[in-house]
């Protein structure tokens, strides 16, 4: 971006807006609207008399992973990230240093072999880079200690294993059954958690019952989202993927169940790794997360949160372990009254899932292959919004990146499942989302790209001028922009939502 050359420090959220004052809940933030470059400023409570009946709310139901766990190498204390579960087995994971404020500061990766010491016994080994590009993110494999090697990582709390305080079970999010067919070749890494030591958790923070569903509004696609059809075709950025076709023919849903060359992949495939004791490598840090995890914190926070504050209201559960190492942000700020509210003006909601990684809060590098799906039932919802002429709006750029790889060059969004790598920019455009609400992101991210994509450069630059000048809050934790078509000046202007 030209216009906005430095974030002001004090404009970083540092609690949740619901820790800022009596009386407030999640949607207690600010909404800055824009329509090309015309802006206007709200309050997010407002969103459901900006939205017209017949738009369509692309949601991501991917809950948020207690993804920072404390560890030693040798006798130095150390944080792991964990960001993203391959196919064998095996973590993309991020090493950071603790610091004196109970926050993290970045670390250099590797070398390949060294092994990190982590709680309940389990040892976890780094094998190679994420990438060539990055150093930063590491495949680590992980394994139970031998006989007597203390309380394993998989016991439940119930079973006499230590949980951190705040830290939840059952988080996941992923898709029961459902196999991946391409290794994943590039990855990001969960979002990062607080230091090591104590956890510093505020006595009476929120627990506001965010996982839960709202509403019965919610029901009709809530399993359609759970019962995720096998992977077919997933378009990538630049290049179609092994087993891919996005000629707009082929069977949506198609499972691709060969996987040739899998274990040329450094053991990125979708074969089983187990420990020497027997269980699953991958299930060995889920249970570890489960008990010892706390979510990723970044230096701007003024504490740590239990995890329920970092996972939205539609955030869903999965067996499998899967999640988000960094939470799906934009779709924060909304409560159950909210979405009751919308779904009673007619606005409906389409659930995807996007298992985000741990991205770099240093270097703002691009976004590397994420897991994620859209149901049949999403598909079709969004293809009948598109044909009727509703708006697609998606919440969170995770939204944009899970939709955008499942639309086949005839337009048409099909029920797709795997790895995507796709890089949403203005040359590559978007082909299904008409707008976007989400936060207010650092000039250096790769996220404004996307929003140039759909706005343009002209809006978006004007609508950060606004959000500096109307000290807008930033991050996670921060206020929300909404994206909207420009409005035709020709068109008759109504609002089907103005009661």
């Amino acid at each position: 971006m030209t216009t906005v050359l430095r974030v002001p420090e004090e404009l970083s959220a540092r609690v949740p807006a619901e820790q800022r004052g009596p009386g407030l809940d999640r949607d207690a933030v600010r909404l800055l609207v824009s329509r090309g470059t015309a802006v206007s400023h709200h309050a997010f409570a407002e969103l459901p008399r900006l939205l017209r009946a017949g738009d369509l709310l692309v949601v991501n139901t991917s809950p948020t992973l207690a993804a920072a766990v404390d560890g030693r190498i040798g006798h130095a204390r150390v944080v792991v990230h964990f960001s993203t579960r391959g196919d064998d087995g095996r973590w993309a994971i991020e090493l950071r240093d603790p610091d004196e404020r109970g926050t993290t500061r970045p670390r250099a990766g590797g070398p390949a072999g060294t092994e990190v010491q982590l709680p309940g016994g389990v040892r976890l080994r780094l094998e190679e880079p994420l990438s060539a590009e990055s150093g930063r993110l590491w495949w680590a494999r992980a394994r139970e200690a031998g006989s007597g090697g203390g309380t394993p990582a998989s016991a439940t709390a119930e079973g006499g294993g230590r949980r951190a305080p705040g830290a939840e079970g059952g988080s996941g999010g992923g898709l029961p059954g459902q196999t991946f067919t391409e290794p994943l070749d590039a990855t990001r890494t969960p979002a990062s958690a607080p230091a090591a030591g104590g956890d510093s958790r505020a006595p009476g923070a929120a627990e506001d019952g965010s996982e839960g569903m709202p509403g019965p509004a919610f029901a009709e696609t809530r399993d359609a989202a759970a019962g995720t059809p096998a992977p077919a075709a997933v378009e990538s950025g630049n290049r179609p993927r092994a087993a891919v076709s996005d000629a707009g023919g082929g069977n949506p849903g198609q499972a691709f169940a060969e996987n040739p060359g899998a274990a040329d992949h450094g053991g990125r495939g979708t074969s089983e790794a187990r420990s020497p004791g027997g269980a699953d490598a991958g299930a060995v840090v889920s249970g570890l997360l489960r008990e010892y995890g706390r979510p990723i914190r970044y230096s701007y926070t003024e504490r740590d949160q239990p995890l329920s504050v970092y996972r939205t209201v539609f955030a869903l559960p999965s067996p499998d372990g899967a999640g988000s190492a960094e939470m799906p942000s934009a779709a924060r700020p909304f409560t159950a009254r909210l979405v009751a509210e919308l779904v009673s003006r007619g606005v409906q909601f389409a659930p995807v899932v996007l298992h985000t990684g741990v991205a770099s809060a240093e270097a703002h590098e691009a976004p590397y292959a994420e897991r994620f799906a859209v149901s049949e039932a999403s598909a079709r919802l969004i293809n009948a919004v598109k044909a009727g002429g509703g708006r697609v709006i998606a919440v969170g750029t995770t939204a944009v990146r899970a939709v955008e790889s499942a639309v086949g060059a005839d337009g048409l969004v099909r029920a797709r499942a795997g790895w995507t790598d796709l890089v949403v920019t203005p040359e590559r455009g978007v082909r299904v989302v008409d707008g976007l609400l989400t936060g207010l992101h650092e000039p250096e991210a790769s996220h404004l790209l996307m929003l140039e994509a759909v706005a343009g450069r002209a809006a978006i630059d004007r609508s950060y001028e606004e959000a500096l000048r109307g000290r807008y809050l930033w991050h996670e934790f921060g206020d929300t922009h909404l994206i909207l078509p420009e409005e035709d000046p020709h068109a008759e202007h109504c609002c089907s939502n103005c009661w």
